[in-house]
């Protein structure tokens, strides 16, 4: 039993060093007496612009007396934090099943949900293959960097195919609305495989953890150097054309480079893998159709954006904390909100397709681009997806996907862009406004690029983000678009309790792609429950 001390604030200013004497003072002990304690989560409030806080939660192991400490800071007046007693289970793992194995796991994709899956897998003995339809993240860097430049379109290693998967370089954020030890163990693998970086803020309790696109490609090597280690091996420029199966369960899986026997496969591919939903419908895998984001991205001049959030103190507090970021939410017939915001960061082409455009943001390391931008997107619901078949939502994505291409000249793969206030107001923008796009702009009208409940929608809203900001969130902002891969418009089905396919027994779908994740960390967490069933279940593979 433990004891959970909550809403701690502490002006910004304030060390870390000294938090032991404000833990001990909050809990009416001498910090000598604290016994074992760990920050659960530190976060930052901006509501007082003069003096912003941070606001600590703590867990608390002490050596005796838990219920007296507990009522004693409840008698206290005027106590500087809420203490409680917390009962929470440890991390854990499952003995291994019993169910024979005949074929080692595979696991097809190698984003953070198909990682964190197989170096679990590999960690407890069952010697995963993981199998990855585009590059090495080293070659992968070179293709988008030449991408960047003007260069050709590589269809298997880009933004969105490749090791590590979207998220390598989709600015590397892992918040997460979930918390508990299954999150707290991901954050710690992340943080073992070169994920903490010194003078950074602690990822294992951030509020909003931010790693950086540019130290993503290192994490992701990590984990797959000890998948390898522990005994697993990872195959690139392998992509699964089919599954094959039969009313027993799988038999393995058709790739592009031959049949692979498996008799459990775990499916991680990603929201982008359009061509395996394609494969999964033909093949009869129970799918449904899924509300999915679709919008534009909004960017500011980063200036603006830190004097709005962090006030007249703005030089200060940006010497103290770096570039800011905001979340907004306007409400209406479909509520618009802000997504994946990237304080100084950039817009990048996240295309996946020859044919189709879309955009995404990131942002480095340190966050220090002249630029901030932000997903500014509507929830779909399924009866706007112009058809009742699973794959609808998909074709919806496609339609505008391919417009936004035409409008930006083909394979010169120019971002439609326009305005913010010639949006709202419904005209023209003259000329091309700056941004940080690197593949050259294209002025057009972005209701050509958005379904019409999303358009409507951003007309709406942006005029209320605008008061919000008392005036600074539409002057110089520019939208560029479409957002579209927010989430999946799919969700392929399993079973709560085994995470199997309910008709294809040993297919595990897991992650976004599947439609049960939003992020990197809820992606890698549900690959990490799914290795947690595949243990429990069956024995290791000799």
């Amino acid at each position: 039993m433990s004891i959970r001390v909550s809403n701690l604030r502490l002006p910004v200013e304030e060390p870390e060093a000294n938090l032991p004497a404000h833990l001990g003072r909050a809990l009416g002990l001498r910090p000598a007496d604290l016994g074992r304690w760990r920050v659960a989560r530190k976060a930052l409030d901006l509501r007082d612009k003069c003096q912003l806080r941070f606001v600590y939660n703590f867990e608390v192991d002490l050596p005796a007396g838990e219920d007296v400490v507990v009522r004693r800071a409840a008698d206290r007046p005027h106590a500087p934090a809420q203490v409680e007693r917390h009962d929470e289970p440890p991390f854990a793992m499952p003995d291994p099943g019993s169910v024979p194995l005949p074929h080692r796991p595979v696991v097809v994709g190698s984003g953070p949900g198909g990682l964190v899956c197989a170096y679990f897998l590999a960690l407890h003995g069952y010697r995963p293959l993981l199998l990855e339809r585009g590059t090495r993240v080293n070659d992968r860097i070179r293709d988008v960097k030449r991408f960047d430049d003007g260069g050709e379109f590589s269809p298997e290693s880009n933004y969105l195919f490749g090791e590590g998967g979207a998220g390598t370089f989709s600015d590397g954020k892992l918040t997460c609305r979930g918390t508990g030890p299954d999150v707290l163990r991901v954050l710690e693998l992340f943080a073992e495989c070169k994920g903490q970086q010194p003078g950074r803020p602690n990822i294992l309790y951030y509020h909003r953890p931010h790693l950086g696109s540019n130290r993503l490609p290192a994490v992701v090597k990590a984990i797959r150097r000890k998948i390898e280690e522990y005994g697993g091996e990872v195959r690139f420029l392998t992509r699964v054309e089919d599954l094959v199966f039969d009313a027993a369960g799988l038999k393995g899986v058709a790739t592009s480079g031959g049949f692979v026997p498996a008799a459990v496969v775990v499916l991680a591919t990603g929201h982008s893998a359009r061509d395996t939903y394609r494969m999964l419908a033909a093949r009869g895998v129970p799918m449904a159709r899924k509300p999915f984001q679709f919008g534009v991205r909004i960017e500011h001049r980063q200036e603006v954006v830190n004097a709005v959030q962090f006030g007249p103190r703005h030089q200060h507090y940006e010497e103290l904390l770096g570039n800011a970021d905001y979340a907004l939410v306007a409400t209406g017939g479909h509520d618009l909100f802000t997504f994946c915001m990237c304080a100084g960061g950039y817009v990048i082409p996240s295309v996946s397709q020859d044919g189709f455009f879309c955009t995404n943001g990131m942002s480095l390391s340190k966050r220090d681009s002249p630029y901030a931008n932000s997903g500014l997107v509507v929830t779909v619901p399924v009866e706007e997806f112009g058809g009742a078949d699973v794959l609808a939502g998909v074709r919806l994505q496609e339609r505008y996907e391919a417009r936004a291409f035409e409008l930006g000249g083909g394979g010169e793969y120019r971002c439609p862009v326009q305005r913010a206030t010639d949006f709202v107001a419904g005209r023209a923008t003259r000329g091309v406004p700056p941004t940080s796009y690197p593949r050259g702009l294209a002025a057009c009208d972005l209701r050509e690029v958005l379904p019409p409940v999303v358009a409507e929608a951003v007309r709406q809203g942006l005029p209320q983000m605008d008061r919000r900001w008392r005036g600074r969130f539409l002057d110089d902002a520019v939208l560029v678009g479409p957002e579209a891969r927010g989430s999946s418009p799919v969700r392929v089905d399993r079973d709560p309790e085994t995470r199997e396919s309910p008709a294809v027994p040993g297919l595990y779908p897991v992650g976004e792609g599947a439609g049960y994740a939003g992020g990197i960390v809820s992606a890698a967490v549900d690959g990490l429950r799914t290795a947690r069933a595949v243990i429990g279940r069956y024995a290791r593979c000799r």
